[in-house]
């Protein structure tokens, strides 16, 4: 399925409008519908009026409740999933302020638990250097000092044991020379103390071998509960399970051609050696 950016908030009040007027024709009240889906009143209310978006299982539940015809369940269910996901670009980030975005993504590491990393091309946030951090936003205009520092901030959660973290990077997003030598030989010896936490798993898939799939974007899965993906002009979030579970199993491929542990570091601390001489 594609997406449309500017489409999907209005697929939101399509959903709505469309449940609603389904249970309608059907001849139901919502507290009546809402005993045939076990769910409250006041959550059937709420989705009928657009104040919260339904999974696509509870779409699923109340189209069965409905006897909605295999057609328009198809339609509903289409729409169930472009409701659950959200673009954000990269021009409403600055706009609104990079802090901000910083303090959504600190959000989504307060609310999860295990947490799943795939880093295509570059050191993520959490895992960066006070200098590779401002070298990442070097190429913004404006004074970031805000949102370095919450970048900083954010990192404390590594050292959270109730978390579980798993971060498999390419060699090229180790590699990649973002910062000068010494800099980046220091970020890579970074890299090597974070994999020595007790609820960090750090895995880098070296270039070389045979890998018959090659990604096309960094991604992070959340629990089971959230995926983003990253692109060049923003981020995809995804709530849907099917979507979630792709990356999910896509993530576990990927995992499978890491190389974990002392193994990592054996090629992490070579890359810097690499880099100082």
């Amino acid at each position: 399925m594609t997406f449309e950016p500017g489409e999907l908030d209005l697929s939101k009040a399509d959903l709505a409008e469309t449940l609603r007027t389904l249970r309608k024709r059907a001849g139901r009240t919502q507290v009546r519908l809402a005993q045939r889906v076990n769910m409250s009143q006041t959550k059937i209310s709420n989705i009928e009026g657009g104040k919260i978006t339904p999974s696509l299982v509870d779409v699923e539940l109340i189209l069965r409740a409905l006897d909605a015809p295999s057609s328009l369940a198809a339609r509903v269910a289409s729409l169930a999933r472009t409701a659950n996901t959200e673009w954000q670009d990269v021009w409403s980030q600055r706009r609104t302020g990079l802090e901000k975005k910083q303090n959504e993504l600190a959000g989504f590491e307060r609310s999860s638990t295990v947490f799943r990393y795939f880093l295509l091309s570059m050191v993520t946030g959490l895992l960066a250097t006070p200098e590779y951090v401002r070298a990442s936003l070097a190429h913004i205009p404006g004074d970031h000092s805000k949102a370095i520092a919450k970048k900083l901030e954010r990192q404390a959660v590594l050292h959270d044991t109730a978390k579980r973290f798993t971060f498999i990077l390419t060699e090229q997003a180790a590699r990649w020379p973002y910062l000068q030598g010494s800099a980046m030989a220091i970020q890579l010896d970074h890299l090597i103390s974070v994999s020595r936490l007790p609820n960090v798993r750090l895995g880098v898939i070296p270039l070389s071998g045979h890998m018959p799939l090659a990604p096309l974007n960094t991604f992070t899965v959340y629990d089971t509960r959230v995926a983003t993906v990253e692109t060049s002009t923003g981020a995809m979030i995804f709530r849907d399970h099917r979507d979630i579970s792709a990356y999910l199993n896509d993530f576990a491929v990927y995992e499978g051609y890491a190389s974990f542990g002392e193994e990592a570091r054996d090629l992490l601390s070579y890359w810097s050696t690499q880099y100082r001489s």
